[in-house]
């Protein structure tokens, strides 16, 4: 919780200190040589996810779509499906021959704040909710169980972005609540994991007449 209220704090003095001067335009130019882009400001994009271990897969993908505010300032809501499956191992070295399998979906909001315009801060709450199934080979046993969790995702990036056309971005973050049963946790609840995505953004643009 004090982490949360220091991160908000320093989000708010940062947000007044760039609301106060002009950054380095990323307003793509028109025909007619002016900066303003009207309303082609709202974007659709997101990350997507894919990897495998010795028994384990996963994928997943955010999809968000968003409005640039201001140079300074993007803010949208994002969308959470992920699924991750590990098979059972009869040799007993990655798991007790036991298959787990995990379906994590959910929704948030985010902002993203740049004090450059090559690097940006993201805050994100959401809330995510986890279906677990697992099998055991051994007993012939078989259990599931839903359970929900609320997270807080704070995140520093590095971008190429031009509002009005496009963007590119890569996010490291971390969860900053402790809801044990966080998708963002290690499977024994221990710890948070570092949230690495990578994607991009495009603009939609308003139709000429």
């Amino acid at each position: 919780m004090k982490r949360t209220i220091l991160l908000a704090g320093m989000v708010l003095l940062i947000s007044n200190l760039f609301a106060q001067r002009n950054p380095p335009p990323t307003y793509s130019d028109s025909k007619d040589g002016s900066t303003d882009v009207g309303n082609d400001r709202v974007f659709v994009g997101g990350s997507i996810a894919a990897g495998f271990a010795s028994y384990t897969f996963n994928v997943g993908a955010n999809p968000e779509v968003g409005y640039s505010i201001a140079e300074w300032l993007d803010a949208g809501m994002v969308f959470n499906i992920n699924y991750t499956s590990q098979r059972a191992d009869p040799y007993y070295i990655y798991n007790q021959n036991t298959r787990y399998r995990a379906f994590n979906y959910g929704a948030g909001v985010f902002a993203r704040i740049y004090p450059v315009r090559f690097l940006f801060v993201q805050l994100q709450p959401e809330q995510n909710w986890i279906h677990y199934s697992a099998k055991d080979y051994d007993n012939n046993l078989s259990s599931s169980s839903t359970v929900s969790a609320s997270s807080f995702i704070a995140g520093i990036g590095y971008t190429q972005r031009t509002v009005g056309e496009g963007s590119y971005f890569f996010m490291i973050g971390l969860d900053l609540l402790n809801n044990l049963n966080s998708p963002y946790r290690d499977s024994y609840s221990h710890a948070n994991i570092p949230i690495i995505r990578a994607g991009f953004d495009f603009y939609l643009h308003s139709k000429k007449k």
